[in-house]
């Protein structure tokens, strides 16, 4: 089959090649943060709080009396709170992360052609690029800690530990202080550099399949005593099963954080798109959906979204500019199912 007649399979899947594991919360002293001994679990408990109605009233409601009325009656909530112990002041917050090889061939594609073009472009890719941009970007959001989301806003301190773990044992050992390293752009000048650059060769060599990589993440983040801390929150689809206006997540007890909240902090990454110098980076996806803001940044009428892209470089040969190019690949690395079964 001719280039000319390429069509989109109507079958195309890519599995993630970041793949995470949940985050555990643990309790101690800044410290101690160097000791063998085990940390304790952060635990959730519940609360139940009589708060005030402060919602934005409807024009009928506004009559003084009504509000009066309003205010008599208590906004009464059951929530779940996650929070240090009294004696300890640090937050411990440990996952694993797996890097895979094979980005840009498809696990499932019903079109021989297009999976062989597919391939071949990749490789293109690989050979003229590596992954060394992609692997940098997601080694810095690893040693900045971004991946603590709002645990991270206010500490004292925050050390990352990333250990690369080989049979069982860590074969080698990365301290990155992660508040020295912004989080707004990934130009690195700071003594962290040259860890950096070790780290990153490992996710890039990796990628390529030149060797396995199992990497145990660890970070210390000092909020001060007793202070709240902030796992995932849980979706709860049927309300009616739950009394709770906020169910925090925890594995048999312990808090922790979504393995799919830690995959979208390590892959924002994307600084390619229109808007990036006023807002930063955001995390890879095909039309560059940030849902804090409610705003999609790719838009496929600007041509700058990923299926646009992805066509215009498989189907037309028109092939993206640099930044494009690898945006396209952070969504292969992302995976997804991506078919035309239009």
């Amino acid at each position: 089959m001719s280039d000319n007649t390429l069509k989109t399979a109507s079958v195309l899947a890519f599995e993630r090649k970041l793949d995470p594991s949940d985050a555990l919360f643990f309790s101690g002293n800044w410290s101690e943060r160097a000791a063998d001994h085990a940390w304790p679990g952060v635990t959730l408990r519940e609360k139940s709080v009589r708060g005030t109605i402060s919602n934005r009233l409807k024009t009928k409601d506004q009559d003084p009396a009504k509000l009066d009325a309003a205010i008599e009656n208590p906004n009464l909530q059951k929530v779940h709170v996650a929070a240090l112990p009294a004696e300890a002041d640090t937050l411990k917050v440990r996952f694993t992360l797996r890097v895979l090889a094979g980005t840009g061939t498809p696990s499932a594609c019903n079109d021989a052609a297009y999976r062989h073009k597919l391939v071949a472009t990749a490789a293109s890719y690989v050979k003229t690029h590596g992954f060394t941009e992609l692997a940098r970007r997601y080694a810095i959001n690893l040693a900045n800690g971004r991946f603590l989301w709002r645990n991270r806003i206010g500490a004292e301190q925050v050390e990352v530990q990333i250990a690369q773990r080989v049979d069982g044992k860590a074969a080698r050992t990365w301290t990155f202080d992660a508040l020295a390293l912004s989080l707004r752009g990934f130009t690195v000048e700071t003594a962290a550099a040259t860890g950096l650059n070790e780290l990153a060769a490992l996710i890039a060599g990796a990628l390529a399949g030149e060797h396995h990589l199992l990497l145990e993440i660890s970070a210390f983040v000092r909020v001060g005593a007793g202070q709240e801390v902030f796992p995932s929150q849980e979706l709860i689809l049927d309300r009616g099963r739950s009394d709770r206006s906020r169910t925090l997540y925890d594995i048999n007890g312990v808090a922790g954080i979504h393995s799919q909240k830690l995959g979208n902090a390590i892959r924002t990454i994307d600084t390619w798109y229109p808007e990036a110098e006023e807002l930063g980076p955001i995390a890879v996806e095909p039309y560059g959906s940030v849902t804090t803001l409610g705003k999609a940044y790719r838009q496929p009428k600007a041509k700058v979204d990923f299926y646009t892209l992805l066509d215009n470089w498989m189907l037309k040969d028109k092939v993206p500019d640099e930044g494009n190019q690898h945006y396209v690949m952070a969504v292969l690395v992302r995976g997804g199912v991506f078919g035309d079964a239009g």
